[in-house]
């Protein structure tokens, strides 16, 4: 058999197979229910096999032999490469888009401040960020690459560390109940806590009680104050003087260099087990488009900011 007439009868076998009928087969692959059969039959009488039994009681259902059963993972596999080789090809020009999932929080505070310096080495990829706080599947959706924040493992996925982070309490210089610029132990109790809620799902992450007992202020009520289930929220906050945020070094590096936030305890903080990580499928490690965004993001991170 020629390689298209091949491949069309292996379509063809294995969309029977999955739906049991010729008919349903047809509908997935866009044509008729006899193109289908034709095509069945003829892989049937290349191959010298039968490919199908008819159910018993007068059926129309489909059954694959035992010996298309045991070949149907291999060929379902070989189709999956195909695919994926496609995808290189479709992916691997340095003109093509390019699809980077962050967290709204991470966008907003650390990567779109940056972006621009990504676009103007690189004007021929164009970025799409796909914002979102739940985890993506990257291959349904299309995503390219990503950064998490986590413990660095997530089934499917390469990760490689782009930073580390800790946590510490943060104000607006401005903040009423500071003196000189440091919060006195004796006015902690009359600030606003800020809480954010975005990892609240972790029991393990820091919290405002957490930071009070680990810091020798553990008479003061962790409980009350203002609620955000945004980390960018929680800083805006703090920013426009509502109160203490419990913060996290990567999202607040920039409004500390700029004098927006002010650290009232010192360098008092909590190091996270958790950090953040650069994630692609293992398979489009070397395309050129995602070489180009991983390397830039590392030196991003590491303060190589003319790279």
């Amino acid at each position: 058999m020629n390689t298209p007439m091949y491949l069309n009868a292996l379509r063809a076998f294995e969309a029977a197979a999955r739906h049991q009928s010729f008919s349903a087969a047809a509908t997935e692959l866009h044509v008729t229910s006899a193109a289908v059969g034709q095509q069945v039959r003829t892989l049937e009488s290349w191959l010298g096999v039968a490919l199908f039994n008819r159910a018993s009681s007068g059926s129309a259902r489909l059954v694959p032999t035992d010996v298309a059963r045991e070949a149907l993972p291999d060929i379902r596999e070989g189709f999956d490469y195909l695919r994926m080789g496609l995808a290189r090809l479709k992916e691997g020009s340095l003109s093509s888009g390019l699809t980077v999932a962050v967290s709204p929080a991470f966008a907003a505070k650390w990567l779109l401040p940056r972006i621009e310096r990504f676009q103007l080495a690189h004007p021929q990829i164009d970025v799409l960020l796909d914002t979102n706080l739940r985890p993506v599947d990257f291959v349904a959706e299309g995503v390219d690459i990503g950064v998490r924040y986590g413990t660095g493992r997530w089934p499917g996925l390469t990760a490689i560390k782009l930073m580390d982070e800790e946590m510490y309490p943060v104000c607006a210089p401005t903040y009423p109940l500071l003196e000189q610029g440091r919060l006195l132990a004796r006015k902690l109790a009359e600030a606003t806590l800020i809480h954010d809620l975005s990892m609240v799902a972790d029991p393990d992450y820091p919290t405002w009680r957490t930071w009070l007992d680990a810091s020798g202020h553990s008479a003061i009520n962790a409980e009350h104050g203002l609620r955000i289930n945004n980390s960018a929220a929680v800083l805006q906050a703090a920013i426009d003087g509502q109160g203490l945020a419990l913060g996290r070094s990567v999202m607040l590096r920039d409004d500390l260099e700029a004098g927006r936030l002010v650290r009232p305890f010192g360098e008092a903080s909590c190091p996270l087990a958790f950090a953040y990580y650069i994630v692609h499928r293992p398979e489009v490690a070397d395309l050129a488009k995602i070489k180009a965004f991983r390397e830039w993001l590392l030196a991003q991170a590491s303060g190589r900011l003319g790279d």
